[in-house]
């Protein structure tokens, strides 16, 4: 497939520069049959793996190969199979639209794919009796070497948005000490700060916080139908409070001590990156309405990391409208190509 590469800054076009359309627009459900459409023939090539995590964790990833023509027609030219593993945000799932179309835009252009579901995610919350929380970083470390023994001839890739990104980025600065050989890391839009992003969440449009909420409400349902002597989520689901939710759940479920300890278990901000030393670059819009751009200014910058923060995009979003890949395919098949290509 032939691409045209991505500005240094993403440019919405006319109305789209409305933030909200930017982050709204992508994950639009009346979009599934254009996107699964264009996603077919990923989707015909995937299968379904189980991953082990450690401690009896399972976590479930879908893999799709290059086809066998491909295979043939890149093994003269590309002697190191690439895999590029996708990570969805908070409550999406593999089967997320901004997934399947980055992913299927990958595999398109000879990437083989994994899309990965944490916990309780996607179809996942009977794989495990525990609940999902954003710590649980030890985990998707250990998918992820799960997935390097499978393909220990590839190289591996990790793209993540929002809490997929922060998720990605956190694994690779752990990827030296854990015995993963990760070549790049991009995040788009990851959680920076999610004690600054409850507030943006509580004193912005209500619509994101009602969306979350809902999410959230469901897939709490479902683990305690799954799980019923160990979950109770009755009198918490009735209150609608996304604050309230976050409080009692952290308190009762994760082991931390506070609301606070815990968010700073998952944070960039501070010191969280110093150690990074895989190449990693992180896409943050300054217009994003749930990642306040502030917190880019309290993350370390070491020299493997770069900094994209376009003036326009919102959250996930960097929607152009375009009848081939959108400028987010086109700037990580940009990031994957070796050499690097430079726009």
């Amino acid at each position: 497939m032939a691409i045209s590469l991505p500005p240094q800054d993403f440019v919405a076009p006319g109305f789209l520069s409305n933030a909200h359309l930017q982050s709204i627009l992508p994950s639009l459900a009346l979009r599934r049959p254009w996107v699964e459409r264009r996603a077919a023939r990923l989707l015909r090539h995937s299968r379904p793996l189980l991953l082990a995590a450690g401690d009896g964790v399972r976590l479930q990833g879908f893999y799709s190969p290059r086809s066998a023509a491909r295979l043939q027609q890149d093994s003269s030219t590309a002697p190191t199979p690439k895999l590029v593993v996708i990570v969805h945000g908070w409550e999406g799932s593999a089967e997320s639209l901004y997934v399947l179309s980055l992913a299927a835009d990958l595999h398109a252009c000879g990437y083989d794919v994994l899309r990965l579901n944490l916990r309780d995610h996607g179809e996942t919350h009977h794989l495990n009796q525990g609940l999902f929380h954003s710590c649980r970083l030890a985990e998707v470390v250990e998918a992820l070497r799960s997935i390097q023994q499978l393909f220990p001839a590839h190289g591996l890739y990790l793209t993540g948005f929002s809490l997929g990104g922060n998720f990605m980025l956190r694994a690779a600065v752990q990827a030296p000490t854990a015995g993963l050989s990760v070549t790049k890391v991009i995040g788009i839009s990851p959680v920076l700060d999610p004690a600054t992003t409850l507030d943006a969440l509580e004193q912005g449009w209500w619509l994101y916080r009602r969306y979350f909420v809902l999410k959230w409400s469901r897939s709490l349902r479902r683990k305690q139908n799954l799980w019923p002597h160990d979950f109770v989520f009755d009198g918490l689901l009735r209150s609608g409070d996304l604050r309230r939710m976050t409080e009692e759940l952290v308190l009762e479920h994760t082991g931390f001590a506070t609301v606070e300890e815990y968010f700073a278990g998952y944070a960039l901000v501070g010191q969280r990156l110093a150690a990074l030393s895989v190449p990693a670059v992180m896409v943050n819009a300054l217009d994003d309405p749930i990642i306040p751009a502030v917190d880019l200014a309290r993350i370390a910058r070491p020299a493997s990391l770069r900094v994209l923060a376009p003036r326009h995009g919102g959250h996930c979003g960097f929607f152009d409208f375009s009848a081939g890949p959108g400028w987010v395919s086109r700037l990580v098949l940009q990031e994957l190509a070796d050499p690097p290509v430079m726009a």
